[in-house]
């Protein structure tokens, strides 16, 4: 988390394969508790929960009260940040395939 901003990087979020993990349960269902989510890891309800504060902080998973139990899902907006990201990079990848083409047709004439 930089001093500038007070929500955490939405890159540094996704980067652990836990966290992952948790967007793609998410994404599965339309709201899910911490228990069930819980159940899903070979991790206490604790480190879990730690996991989810981080999305939370990228602005990827909201969460509400119901009853005694926090029901959390997905929020999956800001992920269009990465999409844009790996964007530039297809224009690269067109690239490079391009010329590895004209190559190949060039060897075979």
């Amino acid at each position: 988390m930089n001093d500038n901003n007070c929500f955490r990087d939405v890159f540094d979020a996704i980067a652990n394969p836990t966290r992952r993990r948790l967007i793609r349960l998410l994404a599965e269902s339309e709201e899910l508790p911490l228990h069930e989510l819980t159940t899903k890891f070979q991790m206490g309800r604790t480190a879990v929960s730690k996991h989810l504060t981080i999305l939370k902080e990228a602005g990827l998973v909201l969460d509400r009260k119901v009853g005694r139990e926090t029901r959390y899902r997905l929020y999956a907006f800001p992920l269009s940040e990465i999409q844009d990201w790996a964007a530039n990079y297809n224009m690269f990848w067109s690239h490079v395939l391009l010329g590895l083409k004209r190559q190949l047709e060039e060897e075979e004439e």
